[in-house]
């Protein structure tokens, strides 16, 4: 008698431990546990931890709830200025309500893949060239408000859309970089121009004032003769105007009439005139000294 209940006991005790095993369930940390009782929804979605669900009556699904990051195939498309471009971005989102998206859709990952492409191809043929590649920011939040809209039903809240990258054929690439490359050339040639208007407001200054001080171009020519002869690599050929031979001849202290009216005269038209003997004396000392000058 003793024995048998002893067997009928080891015997309960196996039984239970077997029920246990199948009826003991683990739901991790990040996950949700949505149980069906005979194919009906049963109960709450079991939180993290040990559970037990009924063997052969119940049937549990586990709902992970991290954020998904699912790649969008590049999607080829017309943009509104009619240039073809290939286009793929990236979705994040996660489960809110896993039994929603476990009884509302079949596949939650499908149907979100599904409906980031069709978003994604509207908005390439909503959107212009210039959008796509520099206001991405603004595209990626219709983009994210367009998937989320149906994503809500199926317990799914899409967290953020980013447009990875835009391909341009070879020929729209060599457009705009000949476009890029004559609009800086355009900007150079308005700068080079500003550079000349400015420079020829100060030249015209500076000749004015040169005109109301005629020492100054004097001083001027012998400062350009100076810094051309200190490089010493070149032939220097130096005018000397009538001013200076007049100059000199007055220096003398006795000038000839016949000089100072031919001076006067080659001022007048311009044009070289008959010095005296004593001027052109004094012309070539003065040519022998700024040599030299020139020389030192």
């Amino acid at each position: 008698m003793v024995e048998e209940l002893v067997g009928a006991v080891a015997a309960v005790g196996a039984g239970a431990l077997v029920y246990l095993a199948s009826a003991a369930r683990v739901v991790k940390q990040y996950e949700r546990g949505v149980v069906f009782r005979l194919g009906r929804l049963h109960g709450q979605v079991r939180r993290p931890g040990f559970t037990l669900v009924v063997p052969a009556v119940d049937r549990m699904r586990k709902v992970n709830l991290q954020i998904v990051t699912m790649p969008i195939p590049a999607q080829e498309g017309i943009t509104r200025d009619n240039v073809t471009v290939r286009v793929d971005a990236v979705v994040y989102f996660k489960v809110v309500d896993p039994a929603a998206a476990i009884v509302n859709v079949e596949d939650y990952r499908f149907a979100v893949s599904q409906m980031a492409q069709t978003s994604l191809r509207s908005i390439i043929g909503k959107s212009e060239l210039d959008d796509l590649l520099s206001n991405r920011e603004k595209l990626n939040q219709g983009l994210e408000l367009m998937i989320d809209s149906p994503a809500v039903e199926w317990g799914v809240t899409i967290d953020r859309v980013e447009i990875k990258d835009v391909s341009l054929p070879d020929t729209m690439k060599r457009s705009m970089a000949r476009q890029a490359e004559a609009d800086r050339e355009r900007r150079a040639r308005l700068i080079n121009a500003d550079a000349e208007y400015q420079a020829s407001k100060k030249l015209s200054q500076a000749a004015q004032q040169m005109a109301d001080t005629p020492s100054a171009l004097q001083l001027r020519l012998l400062q350009t003769v100076m810094a051309v002869a200190a490089e010493k690599n070149s032939t220097l050929v130096l005018p000397i105007p009538v001013e200076l031979l007049r100059f000199l001849e007055r220096g003398g202290g006795q000038p000839s009439a016949t000089a100072e009216g031919h001076a006067d005269e080659a001022v007048d038209r311009a044009e070289p005139a008959e010095l005296s003997e004593g001027a052109v004396d004094r012309v070539e000392e003065a040519m022998e000294r700024l040599r030299r000058a020139v020389e030192q």
